[in-house]
């Protein structure tokens, strides 16, 4: 095809990255800001769109991704989605919109397709930000790249631990008010008395102690994001003003008549369950409509275990950059069988105190399993009662190896993994035996033991 020279000017001039290609995904042109960030260096003129983004031979609706070409066939129109595109510095998230061009007889012929890279998350471990690329953290950073732009109210709801003020920072990072404050506001620390003036600000004499006017983190956050944390701990008595704050746009100080604009937007988050609070008569339902134009679901990390080898290495990197310590196999399955109820921020714990355990260059699952039983709460026992004495079983007896009396014995499911991954490090070990005890933390005597236990004595 030869194109037509004012489309090609029209291209070049885009200050985004832009190619069009044809209906057999085969790239006509490609604009000068999508050569430098994509491709410097190399033409991808002939190409299909499909082999320069994920390197793959099939187009990506037949190989499990989404295509945006195909949707737009679909729905005859203009479509948007998040993609994991190689690029010169690896694999990352790029937000593409796609439109379709029509020919004389009103059929899609052609597709430009706008791609811009997605800076707030990463798809390979990263010394900052959102890092994932399971189906459901997908699925909810193409919500937040769809919101941010806007001026919408977003309220992310989660569990403890999965990143809520992570993922507030990356609806503001990606929004129009980047370059002014984001402003958090822990509402679950601020007293009733004092959460009016810490949000609103204070008129000198407006109360005692106030010997000078100040503002609050509403007026702080001008221009830019406020970001109330735990929303659902708000008095009862203060989300009514909250409540004028979101439908006026406007505000009094404490202490004062004149009312001052806002110029905010906000992002809320909460692990509560709003909608039992709203049934008790704990949460005023007019502003949970008002905080939640935009809900999105912060998946726990039960939901995204293919993502736990990724964060893992990420957290390690971050916890103890100094040492620079790779992860077993044996270490990467004991990790992917945990619960984890604490979410990103228990296993940022746990690669701590694993990391701390460690004296080699490898983590493996003897340092994992001695961080699990040390950071393992003990279990609750009703109001007066004592913990039942320890089996006897379990006790050791003269001659035997304390070891055995200090850790119970892990479930099945577990022990079978830590088994496997002990006769792996014995296999590969070319030192003697009480070496191998000392770079797994545990006594020789403990080690006969379990490697007879494993099968590998």
């Amino acid at each position: 095809m030869k194109l037509l020279p004012e489309l090609t000017s029209y291209l070049e001039g885009l200050p985004e990255p832009h190619i069009l290609f044809d209906s057999q995904y085969r790239i006509l042109a490609a604009n000068a800001a999508y050569r430098e960030q994509f491709s410097p260096g190399r033409s991808v003129v002939g190409r299909t769109c499909y082999e320069v983004s994920h390197h793959f031979n099939v187009p990506c609706d037949r190989a499990g991704e989404s295509c945006p070409l195909a949707r737009s066939r679909e729905s005859g129109q203009r479509e948007r989605m998040l993609h994991l595109h190689h690029t010169p510095k690896g694999e990352e998230y790029v937000a593409i919109e796609l439109a379709p061009l029509l020919d004389a007889n009103g059929e899609q012929a052609y597709f430009i397709e706008k791609m811009e890279p997605l800076r707030i998350a990463q798809g390979q471990p990263a010394a900052q930000g959102l890092i994932g690329r399971a189906p459901v953290f997908q699925d909810m950073l193409a919500l937040v790249a769809r919101v941010a732009p806007s001026m919408a109210t977003v309220l992310l709801q989660g569990e403890s631990g999965t990143g809520k003020e992570l993922v507030a920072r990356a609806v503001h990072e990606a929004s129009p008010r980047a370059t002014r404050a984001l402003v958090a506001v822990d509402c679950s620390s601020l007293p009733e008395n004092l959460f009016e003036s810490e949000l609103f600000g204070h008129e000198r004499g407006a109360f005692t102690g106030a010997t000078t006017a100040r503002a609050g983190l509403v007026e702080a956050a001008s221009g830019g994001t406020l970001f109330l944390d735990e929303v659902g701990d708000i008095p009862l008595t203060m989300q009514v003003k909250l409540l004028r704050l979101l439908e006026t746009g406007t505000y009094r100080r404490v202490g004062s008549t004149e009312p001052r604009h806002a110029d905010i937007r906000v992002v809320s988050a909460t692990h509560r369950d709003l909608d039992r609070m709203i049934h008790d008569g704990r949460f005023r339902e007019d502003l949970y409509y008002r905080l939640s134009t935009f809900p999105i679901h912060l998946p726990a990390l039960r939901e995204r275990r293919d993502d736990i080898p990724l964060l893992a290495e990420a957290l390690l990197s971050r916890v103890a950059p100094q040492k620079r310590l790779m992860i077993s196999p044996g270490a990467l399955q004991l990790l992917q069988a945990q619960g984890f109820p604490g979410n990103v921020r228990e296993l940022r714990n746990l690669m701590e105190r694993a990391a701390l355990l460690c004296d080699g260059d490898t983590l493996e699952a003897g340092h994992l399993e001695q961080a699990l039983m040390s950071g393992r709460r003990p279990a609750a026992h009703p109001m007066g009662q004592s913990p039942a004495p320890p089996d006897s079983a379990a006790c050791a007896g003269p001659g035997q190896d304390m070891d055995a009396r200090k850790v119970p014995h892990p479930p099945r499911g577990l022990r079978d993994i830590e088994y496997a991954a002990l006769r792996e490090r014995a296999a590969l070990h070319r030192g003697s035996r009480a070496a191998l005890a000392a770079e797994l933390g545990i006594s020789e005597r403990s080690l006969y033991r379990k490697l007879k236990a494993a099968g590998a004595a």
